[in-house]
């Protein structure tokens, strides 16, 4: 984890005010030492316990366990049905009609996609 794109992340998200919660199926004890006593980041003990009342929907790993959500579930849970993917599990189309604000990176176009 020590060169992790989601330890920059949450440095960012942190800097800019925002609260987080974050949540990895491995890296969670790793995690913890790179920002300790921060007050503003919790963990989640799984990914469902992440998104309740969350704002938003962050994703910067690629975990087997993370490409198939219930995602009538994780739209009841989150604040709004919005999500940032920085991995590209998710079908921008099937998002969309599924009703949720999606944002995809695409790889090799320098932009990001939103649906």
């Amino acid at each position: 984890m020590r060169e992790a794109t989601s330890i920059e992340v949450i440095k960012d998200l942190l800097a800019a005010g925002a609260t987080a919660t974050a949540y990895d199926p491995v890296a969670m004890k790793e995690a913890k030492h790179h920002f300790p006593d921060e007050p503003r980041l919790s963990y989640a003990e799984n990914q469902s316990a992440a998104l309740e009342k969350a704002d938003a929907l962050l994703i910067v790993t690629e975990w087997k366990e993370f490409r198939s959500p219930d995602f009538d579930s994780m739209k009841q849970k989150l604040n709004a049905a919005l999500v940032f993917d920085g991995r590209n599990l998710f079908e921008p189309a099937e998002m969309k009609r599924l009703g949720f604000g999606y944002f995809g990176i695409q790889p090799f176009l320098g932009r990001t996609t939103r649906f």
